[in-house]
């Protein structure tokens, strides 16, 4: 489940077998080998790196025990006559350099159709390995089998999440997930500036809350009534709530029930998802400039454009004239296909998210 914890691994199943190296690797689908853990006399330099994973595709070991059988423990001595190995370019090119003549292991079947490998080997002089130790091998496979297993559903569903987060961290929309009583249960990078950056939005031990008080009423009704369709309940169809705030425009919030899932583990716990959006944010001029081959002032011009300033206050804030900012907006219309003020401020508003500091 820990991938950290996977280090060292190798070393100490070779030091079990009293073996010089051991190699754990999957071979998935169009010849890729993912490299899992290895002792550190298996590791060659960057310059070598291309020359290596080709030998690690053509694995001859790995190749014979696929038919040999899945799961079973093997030797060397199972898979190649010593003649035919010592004549082989895998041989010769690959395990006379790491010093590797015999081999105890195994393939298995690992998750997504790949293919696991356990590989432990040791010099010539150091002997084969004997019945015992094959043995010894067969009891620790299925622990290691599952192991992987379980670490690539484990990665999957971090991948999943992490995704998830990376997205929400995009949007120029802050997410929250609060439970029944506003506690923050996670919050999105976007929510966390609007947090900061807003009195009105305010954290009380953990939960979210709305000055003035009153407003912060309406937002636990809008919760509670969230919460309440989360578990199955009928509640009030009330989910949205404008916050005013002195000489800005109101932030917008709206509540949604996230209904629990049930898996083989038990079922989550119901949550509520509140999104808070600055209609002021800035948009990111960058993206704009990208879109619609913007030079660096129309960028600014279209971005304030977006965000719902006047043709006079953008004039002001940028110190440049008005007759300015109109042709600035003349050759924003012809840039964006559009024919209006109106039409362009409603396409830049919502062509690209509003810069958060992801």
């Amino acid at each position: 489940m820990d991938d950290t914890l996977w280090s060292g691994t190798a070393t100490r199943i070779a030091e079990s077998f009293r073996s010089t190296s051991t190699v754990l690797k999957l071979h998935g689908d169009g010849a890729r080998v993912n490299l899992l853990e290895c002792t550190d006399n298996l590791m060659v330099s960057e310059r070598e790196q291309a020359w290596a994973d080709d030998w690690h595709r053509k694995d001859l070991w790995v190749e014979r025990s696929v038919a040999y059988g899945m799961s079973r423990i093997i030797t060397d001595q199972d898979l190649v006559t010593p003649e035919e190995q010592a004549r082989s370019g895998f041989y010769q090119e690959w395990l006379r350099r790491l010093d590797i003549h015999h081999m105890l292991g195994a393939v298995f079947s690992a998750a997504d159709g790949a293919i696991g490998v356990l590989g432990i080997h040791r010099p010539q002089g150091a002997g084969a390995y004997s019945p015992t130790e094959r043995r010894q091998a067969a009891l620790v496979l299925p622990h290691l089998q599952r192991a992987l297993r379980l670490g690539q559903r484990f990665a999957a569903v971090s991948q999943s999440h992490d995704a998830a987060l990376e997205a929400l961290d995009r949007l120029d929309t802050g997410v929250l997930m609060v439970d029944g009583a506003g506690r923050v249960i996670q919050a999105s990078s976007m929510a966390e500036r609007l947090l900061r950056e807003n009195a009105e939005l305010v954290l009380v031990r953990g939960r979210l809350a709305l000055s003035p008080p009153a407003l912060h009423d309406s937002l636990l009704s809008l919760v509670q009534g969230a919460m309440a369709t989360a578990r199955g309940r009928i509640a009030k169809s009330g989910a949205a709530l404008s916050i005013p705030r002195p000489h800005r425009m109101p932030l917008a919030l709206e509540v949604a029930p996230m209904r629990p899932t049930v898996s083989a583990f038990g079922e989550q716990r119901p949550a509520v998802l509140v999104f808070i959006r600055d209609p002021e944010a800035p948009i990111a001029v960058a993206r704009l400039r990208e879109l619609f081959s913007l030079t660096q002032t129309e960028g600014v011009v279209a971005s304030a454009l977006g965000r719902g300033a006047s043709l006079e206050d953008i004039a002001a804030n940028m110190g440049i004239g008005l007759a300015t900012v109109r042709s600035h907006l003349k050759r924003i219309l012809a840039k964006t296909g559009t024919h209006r003020q109106a039409e362009a401020v409603a396409l830049l508003a919502r062509s690209v998210s509003t810069v958060s500091n992801h």
